[in-house]
């Protein structure tokens, strides 16, 4: 490693090479710890990418992939290793608003391209609790979810074009700008989700949307389970396609972020079964109210909600995201594990009971907080039982019975080190090949993130701690 640190010294700049403690210090977020770099390199153009990979791979050192260290399954784990931020590649290179794109470097943070789209009258719909930190390589990197996948879907669905620098220092240039191009494999989607273990995104181009003239948002409370989907589906046919988000709200996260010490306030009285907050993105600000108020009146005509508050102001739209937001307010069951989950609708009720009678029958004391996006099968479980030990006892029993209802141990958060062991309860050994053999092709060295989504054992990885 100290002949690669004097190599990159030479390359980018002492200054753009961290060591020591400046590389320790680098090792932590907001959000988790991610180990203790040897070094971190901090290039500032895509040939000094590829330039940091040609030398890694040469000296045999593990690079991984650094964006706004956002995720929660420890895919950018970097102990030992060379950490590879995207710090200084983050412009925003071109916002085209007749083709209604843009590109960008994926050092960008999600916010900064997000309002750089609106200034242009343009929207980039992504939306998560990390948007202020996160960046857009990250979110590629994930397949990041959000929000608003119920009209505007993941993240792969808004990635038109990338340029990937490949772990032999490769530049592969991708960056379509088109909607339609059929010309043979799209190798877009070789990066997207794939948590930097094939290449290292380092531009993007991006599709856009008009941006939305109306923004209708709703708080229901909801009679039971068995209303949620019927209501889900009432207001999708009511409200034409521009229904956009379908946030639930399970009752003990719902007192979590309403009760002292959160900052939040009931917006509709405690004791419902569960809480929904709806939101509609429109075009006709004269119509899309009275059209919203229509179909929260039909809903809950039919039964599927009983009653209900519609924001009538932004400050009143923000109380109500306020509440979905703090998601922190979970750690006061802790010590705790946080789950991403996603299953078919017509499976929650009977996997989340088996889910938390398991817990219960282990540890009495056990509590579980769910809340998820749920019109596109999202769940979030956060458990906790009082003994931060029991961590991977709580995995089996959360992960297990996905199995059988063909749910998925990762809905938008990646695989990383974390759901290593689960993985084969959602794919099949001959996808699990598929995998191993597309990532020996593009890395044979196993020099991008080793150890990450799974491991090989029979063969080379660059030197890091796993």
């Amino acid at each position: 490693m100290d002949t690669l640190v004097t190599k990159l010294e030479a390359l980018l700049g002492a200054d753009a090479v961290l060591t020591g403690d400046a590389a320790k210090e680098r090792g932590f977020s907001l959000w988790t710890r991610v180990g203790a770099p040897r070094a971190v390199a901090r290039p500032r153009t895509t040939a000094e990418v590829a330039g940091v990979l040609k030398l890694a791979r040469a000296e045999g050192v593990a690079v991984v992939p650094w964006g706004g260290l956002t995720g929660l399954v420890s895919g950018t784990a970097a102990e030992g290793a060379l950490a590879l931020s995207m710090e200084r590649l983050n412009a925003i290179e071109d916002i085209d608003p007749l083709q209604g794109t843009m590109t960008v470097q994926t050092g960008c943070v999600l916010a900064k391209a997000c309002e750089a789209a609106e200034a242009k009258g343009l929207f980039l719909p992504l939306d998560l609790g990390a948007r202020g930190s996160a960046t857009i390589g990250g979110v590629i990197s994930t397949n990041a979810g959000g929000n608003r996948v119920l009209r505007y879907g993941m993240m792969r669905d808004m990635v038109l074009g990338l340029e990937v620098v490949l772990a032999d220092g490769t530049v592969v240039n991708a960056l379509n700008h088109l909607i339609k191009n059929n010309t043979g494999f799209d190798l877009k989607h070789l990066f997207i989700g794939t948590e930097g273990t094939m290449g290292v995104c380092t531009r993007a181009v991006l599709r856009l949307r008009p941006e939305p003239a109306s923004r209708e948002t709703g708080f229901l409370a909801v009679p039971a389970f068995a209303a949620l989907p019927r209501l889900l589906r009432s207001l999708e046919a009511d409200l034409g396609g521009a229904l956009a988000a379908f946030e639930v709200m399970w009752p003990e996260f719902y007192e979590l972020v309403t009760t002292e010490p959160a900052k939040g306030r009931p917006i509709l009285p405690h004791g419902s079964p569960f809480y929904v907050l709806t939101e509609m993105l429109g075009a006709d600000t004269a119509e899309d109210a009275p059209r919203f108020e229509r179909a929260v009146t039909r809903a809950f005509e039919a039964g599927w909600i009983t009653d209900a508050v519609i924001a009538k102001s932004g400050p009143e739209r923000e109380q109500m995201w306020g509440l979905r937001d703090d998601v922190g307010q979970t750690a006061r069951n802790g010590p705790i594990v946080a789950f991403d989950v996603s299953l078919p609708l017509a499976g929650m009720e009977t996997y989340l009971a088996e889910v938390r009678a398991a817990l219960t029958k282990r540890w009495s004391n056990a509590a579980l907080t769910v809340f998820g996006h749920l019109g596109d099968g999202n769940l979030h479980l956060v458990a906790g039982v009082g003994d931060a030990s029991a961590r991977h006892d709580i995995e089996d029993l959360v992960y297990a019975p996905l199995k059988a209802c063909h749910g998925s141990v990762s809905a938008e958060h990646g695989i990383g080190l974390q759901k290593r062991a689960y993985l084969a309860l959602s794919r099949s050994p001959e996808e699990l090949a598929v995998m191993r053999l597309i990532k020996r092709s593009l890395d044979p060295t196993n020099t991008l993130n080793p150890g990450k989504i799974f491991e090989f054992e029979d063969e080379p990885r660059a030197a890091a701690a796993q």
